[in-house]
């Protein structure tokens, strides 16, 4: 069984300024949900870090309030959880593959997600990996926002000149507009 199976872990992410990070959950299986945000929190407050939490109605939403915060709000990270369990139609693969693809295309696009929905088969495979004492996907994926954010803070401090500017850089590097040929 897969709850016996060793893997490794990376150290804790540490941070020199605060960190505050989003808890989106859908609580559709409100016991499974409600483990996976216990290990959430645990984790970010283990890591100095401070959380909200919005609940959703179900796993395709939850990219969406990620994307909503993302533009309306001031979080350095986001954590997605919820459940999704195997039924007798094709609806699962549909949210499954639509919710990941969603978390996934934000954080190719720079947020910092961990993603904690669960998977999965059936209930007890559920219960296994959100239960704090066993898999603990839900600080799993805080952990993974956390150290996500790590990433973006180290460099997004340096400057090596590659990327795009703004204009008010580019007048600086510029020099005095006075200066400046006029086509």
């Amino acid at each position: 069984m897969a709850a016996a199976e060793q893997h490794y872990i990376l150290p804790r992410a540490e941070f020199d300024k605060p960190v505050k990070i989003l808890i989106v959950v859908a609580p559709y299986y409100k016991d499974i949900a409600d483990n996976l945000v216990a290990g959430a929190k645990a984790e970010i407050e283990a890591a100095g870090g401070t959380w909200d939490l919005v609940e959703v109605p179900g796993a395709l939403e939850v990219p969406t309030a990620i994307a909503i915060a993302e533009r309306m709000s001031n979080f350095d990270g986001y954590v997605a959880l919820g459940c999704v369990i195997r039924g007798e139609t094709t609806h699962y693969e549909t949210v499954c593959n639509d919710s990941s693809r969603a978390i996934q295309m934000m954080g190719l696009n720079g947020l910092c997600i961990g993603n904690g929905i669960l998977t999965v088969e059936n209930r007890p495979q559920a219960e296994v990996r959100a239960d704090v004492d066993a898999q603990n996907k839900g600080g799993g994926a805080a952990a993974a926002a956390l150290h996500l954010i790590a990433l973006s803070r180290k460099w997004g401090a340096s400057n090596k000149g590659v990327g795009f500017k703004t204009l008010s850089d580019s007048i600086k590097l510029a020099g005095d507009p006075k200066d400046t040929p006029t086509a």
